[in-house]
């Protein structure tokens, strides 16, 4: 009996693993879930948890043992998804931003917006001047410590707070006088809904950087917003597609192809190459994600999507979810009293279990500060109507801007206002897929020269790999990884070939049944009564199919003798 039980709770701790979520918040919440459960069910639990109904927004994203980012399918089974071993650790993070913040129904799905847009200042995916940079960190600090009180904040207390990659101690004090003369009395909600407001008007709102190469092989970001597909290239947006002129995503290997219909029936064609075959097919899904959200009418109106003209190659996906403007119409009947929600420092009352922060004296702590150069620039290049159908050539990151170090840079100093001192480069900031060569290398030394080393949490935040790798690969790595990609496309071809066989037999087959039901059945249906009177199918039957019958008959009755008779 004793074995009996000890075997029964083996196999059941068998068919259960332990799930680990990392919360906007950084809190993390933990929970046990069945080998087959799927997706949507463990998102479920984390909504519950956070008392979150506007969840449409959000997603949960990991990275799996190759450093690649996905999000995770709420329609299929999690195990499956996972290529590693559990126990497994995710993240909540917004998947879909709102096109206007300020328009969510609940103040709770504003602050986990807020949240995951203060972490893309901070990693670098938000860009903005000077002057609005430092507005916006005045928005964090009177919604993090309130107004402002000479006997708690003493001289220099924003540079206590981490808000951008790199800063310059004249931008800490253009934050601080900005939250102690023009934000006095603004309640966080009030910051937050304003900081939403400042950030939605930037350029890379909603931004997530796909690291790719143009058709010249300069490096390019790509990126899908509440707006439109974005392509970044140097220190410029040098693409920007609506995404009512966006009419199909398509790759094939480490290709990736836009199609757009621009002004005047004018249409294009972008063509870029991502680092991975893995990362070409991630970015394909988001851009099939995101258009589907942002620009159909109704989730009935989402279509299965191939990645390739030919119906029996590529991959097949399909949105699975709701889409914007269901989304706002269920958020519009949502009637409940506003769920309260607990910030680090504030008035108690409005403590909730769901959502905790515990002591935060930071909005990001400095022993945990990475090894980025992000120029917050005086204004990115405006070129929402570019017409480009090939993307610009890159200038190079030594061009761009001049490196002034912090000390030596004067506070009166003439010239444009920036952040860092280095030239902008998402991939320095967050790569969502591993980069391949120099880029991968160019991270790693940074981290080694600024002595900031990887850790797990940035891991699973930017999808890079730990570490740095050396130098340059060899002539024999070069060698090896050729013949590896010329063994795997011909692997490609060959799996291609017999994927087309297999269709055709398949094709063949179903006719050759459905001409049997036509010919030799007394099947009363009226779709096949309909077609065995027509005149060309009675001509068929009496002129080729009675002869080929009688011809083949004869000679399986011929073949019988003649094995009978031996």
């Amino acid at each position: 009996m004793l074995s009996r039980l000890m075997s029964g709770s083996i196999r059941n701790l068998e068919r259960e693993y332990n799930c680990t979520v990392r919360l906007l918040d950084d809190t993390e919440y933990t929970c046990t879930i069945q080998r087959d459960a799927k997706g949507q069910f463990l998102f479920d639990l984390i909504c519950h948890h956070l008392n979150l109904l506007e969840k449409d927004y959000f997603g949960i994203r990991y990275v799996d043992p190759d450093k690649q980012r996905h999000w995770l399918e709420f329609t299929k089974s999690i195990a499956k998804q996972m290529k590693s071993q559990p126990p497994f650790t995710m993240c909540l993070r917004v998947k879909f931003y709102p096109p206007d913040p300020a328009a969510l129904k609940e103040e709770i799905t504003r602050y986990l917006v807020f949240l995951q847009i203060k972490r893309d200042l901070y990693h670098g995916r938000l860009l903005c001047k000077t002057s609005d940079a430092a507005m916006l960190a005045a928005f964090i600090l009177q919604a993090e410590i309130g107004d402002y009180d000479p006997g708690k904040h003493p001289e220099g207390y924003s540079s206590k707070f981490q808000f951008f990659p790199k800063h310059s101690e004249k931008l800490e004090r253009r934050i601080a006088e900005i939250h102690k003369t023009e934000l006095i009395g603004q309640t966080p909600e009030t910051s937050e809904l304003n900081f939403l407001q400042k950030a939605q008007m930037l350029e890379t709102y909603g931004v997530d950087p796909h690291p790719c190469k143009d058709v010249s092989g300069n490096p390019a970001f790509l990126a899908f917003t509440p707006f439109g597909f974005v392509v970044l290239q140097g220190n410029k947006r040098v693409h920007f597609l609506k995404w009512t002129e966006v009419t199909k995503l398509k790759f094939e290997g480490k290709t990736f192809h836009i199609y757009a219909n621009q002004k005047e029936d004018r249409k294009i064609i972008l063509t870029y190459f991502a680092p991975t075959p893995e990362a070409c097919k991630h970015l394909w899904k988001c851009g099939v994600e995101n258009q589907a959200f942002y620009k159909l009418e109704k989730s009935s109106q989402v279509r299965t999507v191939s990645s390739s003209n030919l119906f029996f190659k590529g991959s097949r996906f399909r949105y699975s979810g709701r889409v914007a403007k269901e989304v706002m119409e269920q958020s519009a009947k949502i009637k409940r009293d506003p769920p309260e929600i607990h910030r680090a420092g504030l008035v108690p009352s409005r403590s909730c279990p769901s959502i905790t922060h515990g002591p935060r004296l930071t909005s990001v702590p400095r022993t945990r500060r990475r090894a980025v150069h992000i120029s917050i620039m005086e204004g990115l290049e405006s070129l929402r109507d570019s017409a480009h159908s090939t993307p610009v050539r890159s200038v190079s990151h030594g061009d761009s801007f001049l490196p002034r170090s912090r000390s030596a840079m004067p506070d009166g100093a003439e010239g444009p206002s920036v952040i860092s001192d280095e030239a902008y480069s998402p991939s320095d900031s967050v790569l969502p897929t591993p980069v391949a060569e120099h880029g991968g290398l160019e991270l790693a030394l940074a981290r080694q020269n600024n002595g900031a080393p990887c850790s797990i949490e940035e891991e699973l935040e930017a999808g890079t790999p730990a570490g740095g790798g050396g130098g340059e690969p060899g002539a024999d790595g070069r060698g090896g990884a050729g013949a590896r990609s010329e063994a795997e496309q011909v692997n490609k071809f060959v799996l291609s070939v017999l994927r087309l066989l297999l269709v055709t037999v398949g094709l063949l087959f179903v006719l050759l049944l459905l001409l049997i039901v036509l010919t030799e059945s007394d099947i009363d249906v009226a779709f096949l009564r309909d077609i065995r009177q027509t005149p060309e199918f009675e001509q068929f039957h009496y002129e080729y199919f009675c002869p080929l019958r009688r011809w083949f008959a004869c000679k399986f009755s011929w073949l019988g003798g003649t094995t009978v008779n031996q």
